[in-house]
C-alpha cells in the first residue's frame, strides 16, 4: 500500500516563500516518478511540477515556471515543492501524487494521493 503524507503548507503573504513536502511510503521510492498537482476551489485539479526518479526530468505549469522548484531526497523518500514569490493565485490544496510515469516530456497521475495540505497566500 502506497501512503503519500504532505506538509509544510500554511498562510503567507504575497511575495513570501513556502517548502512542501511529501514523504512516500510503501513503495521503492527511488524508481517513482512523482508529481505535485494543486486544486482551487471551483477549478480542476492541476499540474504544478513533477520529477523523474532520478530527479534528471523535470517539467513545470507555466505559471509557477522560475518561481518554484520540486526536488527529492531518494535517501529520505521525500520529494519538496519550493515555492518563492508565492501570489494569490496560488492559494489551493497542494497534493502529491506518486508511482506517475514521464511520456514525451509529459507527467500522467496513477491513483496514489496524499490528503493534501492548504496553501493560502494572501495580498
Amino acid at each position: 500500500q502506497v501512503q503519500l503524507v504532505e506538509s509544510g503548507g500554511g498562510l503567507v503573504q504575497a511575495g513570501g516563500s513556502l517548502r512542501l513536502s511529501c514523504v512516500v511510503s510503501g513503495s521503492t521510492f527511488n524508481i517513482n516518478a512523482i508529481g505535485w498537482y494543486r486544486q482551487a476551489p471551483g477549478k480542476r485539479r492541476e499540474l504544478v511540477a513533477a520529477i523523474s526518479p532520478n530527479g534528471g526530468i523535470t517539467n513545470y505549469a507555466d505559471s509557477v515556471r522560475g518561481r518554484f522548484t520540486i526536488s527529492r531526497d531518494n535517501a529520505k523518500n521525500t520529494v519538496y515543492l519550493q515555492m518563492n514569490r508565492l501570489k494569490p493565485e496560488d492559494t489551493a490544496v497542494y497534493y502529491c501524487n506518486a508511482n506517475g510515469r514521464f511520456a514525451g516530456g509529459t507527467y500522467f497521475s496513477s491513483n496514489y494521493w496524499g490528503q493534501g495540505t492548504q496553501v493560502t497566500v494572501s495580498s
